[in-house]
């Protein structure tokens, strides 16, 4: 669970109004491991579906997000649902996650400015059964700054910032507070405006202090990548964007390695629902 986290978190119509449409411009809001700073256009909502796999142990962890603008573009609000595969302990086992509950304020710019910025935060339930390493038994908080920045025509890159904090969090090892930091860097090449070349590195090192003494964790993968989008035919008014990335591991994850896949759907519901 520790290491699906890590990465997890390193770390979803063209006959409305053209102000509601999707899939106008370039792919902007479709990384792998990196949060972007823009947010869902009024009327737009995406589904997001990331699946991770680490090669050697097998372990996969397969997230679902839906995001939604709330009163404009200034606020969205979304969900991410995590259903995971560990065999620790030499035991296969396959269990839903803990829930995340997300809002995001685009403090500085959009996806058409040069520079965005988009404060994350997270309140996150503890939907999953700890006792099976699923999930960490107690509601936690997250908080995550992405900083997006175009470098000229062709290239774009993504800061992220983070934390993660569990108060009397519940493992197989014991219970006690957890507290997490998440650093995270991509750059962008857009090659086409509906295909992208990626390159994500992203690191966590967290911490978590039990009767019997401090436990740590720390990883940090760089992870290569290729985005496309297809956009369907314009009485749908519907964006697909799919890629896969390769994570390798180093430093503290040196010898690791994982497959990423990505799909997302992204359409316009109503000019403004709210």
């Amino acid at each position: 669970m520790n290491r699906a986290l890590a990465v997890a978190w390193a770390i979803g119509v063209s006959l409305l109004p053209v102000a509601a449409r999707a899939g106008d411009g370039p792919i902007q809001d479709n990384s792998f491991l990196i949060e972007e700073a823009y947010n869902q256009e009024p009327g737009v909502i995406q589904h997001i579906s990331l699946f991770q796999r680490d090669r050697a142990s097998g372990d996969w962890v397969y997230t679902y997000t839906e995001e939604w603008p709330a009163l404009g573009q200034a606020h969205q609000l979304s969900v991410t649902l995590p259903v995971q595969r560990s065999n620790a302990l030499a035991e296969r086992k396959v269990g839903v996650g803990d829930l995340a509950l997300n809002y995001r304020w685009q403090a500085i710019g959009n996806g058409e400015t040069a520079v965005a910025v988009s404060p994350r935060l997270t309140l996150l339930l503890p939907t999953g059964d700890w006792q099976r390493g699923f999930g960490a038994g107690k509601p936690g908080a997250q908080v995550n700054l992405p900083i997006s920045s175009m470098l000229g025509q062709y290239f774009v890159t993504h800061t992220n910032v983070g934390a993660t904090w569990i108060p009397s969090a519940r493992s197989l090892a014991g219970t006690g507070d957890s507290v997490a930091m998440n650093l995270g860097q991509s750059l962008i090449w857009l090659l086409h405006a509906n295909v992208n070349l990626m390159f994500e590195a992203a690191y966590s090192f967290g911490e978590q202090t039990l009767a019997t003494g401090t436990q740590s964790k720390q990883s940090l993968f760089l992870s290569p990548g290729i985005r496309g989008a297809v956009d369907l035919p314009v009485w749908l008014g519907v964006q697909v964007v799919g890629g896969v990335a390769a994570p390798i591991g180093v430093g503290p994850s040196s010898g690791e390695r994982g497959a990423i896949a990505y799909l997302s759907f992204e359409h316009a519901v109503t000019k403004n629902p709210w």
